[in-house]
């Protein structure tokens, strides 16, 4: 029986790792394909009068620490002024927050403040950008987080890539991690961070011409946002579950690194672990809203990714607990394995093939695929990648708990950490 599951558990871990070799190399087949068409980026600017109207939602809880670095940056944003409005959502904060957005709002007549209140206030990030949403004008809907800062140029590559693919009903930027050098874990979300960028996202768009909606550095065209009625409050992770009902109306979602926002990552073991378990559980949660409506969905390219979502979260890392378990129990009970040196040998293979998607995905950037990034790569296999395993089971176990009691969904706002100095790596 310890054969069986040990043969299942390596099947479902290498029916992942080609799956992700196959994105990779259409990530890596994109950067080619990007670099060349940088060169013809400036046939794209648009004259002045044909800027689509842009609202930038950003939506803020207790973000004193890091708001007017993210509002500096929506000033210097390189977009008709005229044609731009931030609305900046204060939900619910108990600090200055408000006080700080009300002090831009003033001064800048494109500024405009959105102060929540009960019964609509605190409710999570969904309900305070539906707020935001139902403020604003503009054609175009944009969304950054709190402590974000765009390049100058963001918006504005946002916007056209938009006016110029009529099919496209939103548009992706590329983020990177403002804070990468601060420590070791950082580093390690900096390489996670450039992996998925260029191997989930790129290579889904280059394959598939998917990719998936992040929470922050997208924009999406009103008219869709309203036919969708806004983003769905129950969700942990509105812009997954927001993606899907995107294609399922017939539009794709288009993947564009020219435009870059820097974001914050979380400095510290205990704020990572409590916001990758949110996004888990809002993965989960889109799973079970949408794999037995599957056979209702208009656009059936959709199954694609809710295949893709349940395989990782059930497939996947269940195949690597088994392993995980059957390990430890052969080192203290001999379970007599057949497998034996054709286990090793495929877990070995397995790692360099781990490390060589990472490194091609750290070489599509300047000065990423560096000697001190290749041995945190080495480390990242055997230390933060096995510890979204742990994650996943514990945000299994919290979502279907809920969904048996029925629990009214909490939000986690990540929390954030003051940045003494902003060195930003080249993009």
């Amino acid at each position: 029986m310890a054969d069986l599951f040990i043969y299942v558990s390596l099947l479902l871990i290498w029916a992942m790792l080609f799956y992700h070799a196959f994105l990779m190399l259409g990530g890596y087949y994109h950067s080619l394909k990007y670099k060349n068409y940088k060169r013809r980026l400036n046939r794209l600017n648009l004259p002045e009068g044909e800027y689509p109207t842009v609202s930038i939602l950003i939506p803020a809880h207790n973000e004193e620490m890091v708001i007017v670095e993210t509002i500096q940056s929506m000033i210097q944003l390189d977009y008709p002024k005229h044609k731009l409005e931030v609305v900046i959502i204060n939900d619910n904060s108990s600090d200055q927050t408000g006080s700080i957005i009300d002090k831009y709002a003033k001064a800048y007549s494109y500024i405009h403040a959105v102060h929540t209140k009960p019964p609509f206030a605190g409710r999570g990030k969904s309900g305070a950008l539906n707020q935001g949403f139902n403020y604003s004008t503009g054609e175009i809907i944009a969304v950054y987080d709190a402590d974000n800062t765009p390049e100058p140029s963001a918006i504005k590559n946002l916007a056209i890539g938009l006016m110029k693919d009529r099919r496209a009903g939103a548009i992706v930027g590329k983020f990177r991690v403002v804070n990468a050098n601060k420590n070791l874990l950082t580093r390690l979300i900096n390489i996670e961070t450039l992996t998925f960028q260029w191997l989930a996202q790129a290579g889904r768009w280059l394959w598939f011409r998917m990719t998936t909606i992040p929470g922050t550095n997208f924009a999406i065209r009103r008219r869709v946002l309203e036919e969708l009625g806004g983003w769905d409050e129950k969700a942990l992770s509105e812009d997954t579950e927001l993606s899907i009902r995107v294609y399922n109306l017939g539009y794709y979602i288009r993947f564009f690194p020219e435009a870059i926002t820097w974001e914050q990552e979380p400095e510290n073991i205990r704020v990572w672990w409590r916001q990758r378990t949110r996004w888990a559980r809002g993965n989960i949660y889109v799973i079970l809203k949408y794999l037995f409506q599957m056979h209702k969905l208009k656009n059936k390219k959709v199954i694609i990714d809710i295949f893709y979502f349940l395989f990782t979260y059930l497939l996947f890392f269940g195949g690597v607990l088994i392993s995980h378990i059957i390990f430890i129990v052969n080192l203290v009970h001999d379970l007599e394995l057949s497998i034996g040196v054709v286990s090793y040998a495929l877990l070995i293979t397995g790692f360099l093939l781990f490390v060589t998607e990472i490194c091609l995905a750290l070489s599509i950037e300047q000065r990423q695929l560096t000697l001190k990034n290749f041995l945190i790569v080495l480390l990242m296999y055997f230390t933060y990648s096995q510890l979204w395993v742990f994650l996943v089971v514990r945000a299994t176990y919290l979502e279907i708990k809920r969904v048996l009691f029925r629990q009214e969904i909490t939000w986690y706002k990540t929390q954030r950490f003051k940045q003494l100095e902003r060195k930003r790596n080249s993009a």
